[in-house]
Order: structure tokens, then sequence, then C-alpha cells
């Protein structure tokens, strides 16, 4: 998928699901359950187990757009890929990957906290701009980067949650990501993948997003 096409996803659907657990047995049946809750745009992160094979397997059903998180090198770059990664995700600004991320024809959405570093994303030619860890001051954060800089194009992630997701939209972010909120850790060790199924629900309502939006 072209990195235009998915920055155009990504901010018609409004938030993605991001799985990072140590559990293994739980990724699939967690992940199953955002889906189910009406997740389409979802994100393995590079840390659980089994991300690759996670990768490929969502990747080939219809209507979902997967990509890998926690992408530290050019070669997890490559490897998240080639399993069928649509976009990399990265806690950090790391110029290489970004390049690499370009070059196979990815989004990239690195890692950044100051708008010195948003700068800096945007400049090394990243679309999208992960403000990661979503700052004390939360959505007045994204509103105040955005004044000077109307350009870039904010997904905070880390932070947001149920209580705060619609207001980071409103203060011009692209889009939110769900991580242990969507993702309960005890809920994921209980198999309670029901309870997940229903948050999702819940996020995506209070975000106004959902699958409806997302076209082929």
């Amino acid at each position: 998928m072209q990195p235009d096409r998915f920055v155009r996803l990504l901010g018609e659907v409004k938030a993605s699901a991001i799985l990072r657990t140590r559990i293994e047995e739980a990724v699939r049946p967690a992940m199953e359950a955002a889906i189910r809750g009406g997740f389409r745009i979802v994100e393995f992160t590079l840390n659980t187990p089994g991300a690759l094979d996670g990768i490929a397997e969502f990747s080939r059903r219809e209507g979902l757009v997967v990509g890998a998180g926690t992408v530290l090198s050019v070669e997890e770059a490559r490897d998240a890929v080639r399993a069928g990664a649509s976009f990399l995700v990265s806690p950090v600004i790391d110029e290489a990957v970004i390049e690499e991320a370009s070059s196979l024809g990815v989004a990239a959405m690195p890692g950044t906290h100051t708008p010195t570093e948003m700068q800096r994303a945007y400049r090394a030619g990243a679309p999208l701009q992960k403000l990661f860890p979503a700052p004390g001051i939360g959505a007045a954060y994204v509103r105040a980067c955005l004044g000077p800089m109307p350009f870039l194009r904010i997904v905070p992630t880390s932070g947001v949650d149920e209580t705060n997701a619609a207001d980071y939209l409103a203060a011009g972010a692209h889009a939110v990501g769900f991580v242990a909120p969507l993702f309960d850790a005890e809920e994921l060790r209980a198999g309670r993948f029901d309870r997940i199924e229903q948050r999702a629900r819940s996020l995506l309502d209070r975000v106004g997003g959902g699958p409806a939006r997302l076209k082929p």
C-alpha cells in the first residue's frame, strides 16, 4: 500500500489497534477480538512473540491493513514488509529506517515527543509522526504543536484511552493508537477476549471512526 493511501485511510478510520504482549498464546485471539470489535488498521509490535507470523497471516485478509511496530533497524523494516506489513512504526526517529520504509514503498511513523523531533521526522520523509509517549497535558499539547506546524500528522499512542481519545482528535491529531487500554494485560492472561472485543467497539464509538469508512 502506497504511503499516501495509508495516511488517508488512517485519517478516515481515526484509530488503530496496537498489540504488545509477551503472552504468545494470546496474540492471535486478542487481535481477532479487536477485529471483531471493528478495528481494520492493526499493528503487531515486533517484540511480541510471533509478530512476523501474525503480520503474515492477518495481512492476507481482505479489508485489513496490517503494520509492524517497534521497528528499530533496517533489517527489521525489511523483515516486516516481507511478511506483509503496510506501515512501519518506531518508538524513536531513525533516519535509516525512515529511508528504508520509503524505498520499500510503505509509510513510516517514527516516535517523536518534542516539536523539534516532529519537524525532524517530517523533514526525513515520515508522513506521520507518532507522539510517544503522550505528555501529561494531553490534547492541548497536540493543539500547541499544530499551531506553528499545521502540516504535521500527529498520531498519539501511549497514554490514549477512552477518556481522552476524542479530545486528541478534536485538537487536530490525525488519528490515535490504542495499546494497553484496548489490550488489557490481565484480560490477555485470563483469556477474556470477549472483553477486548467489547472494548474495541466502545473505543471506536468514542473516536467516531470504524470499519465502515475503510474503503478497498
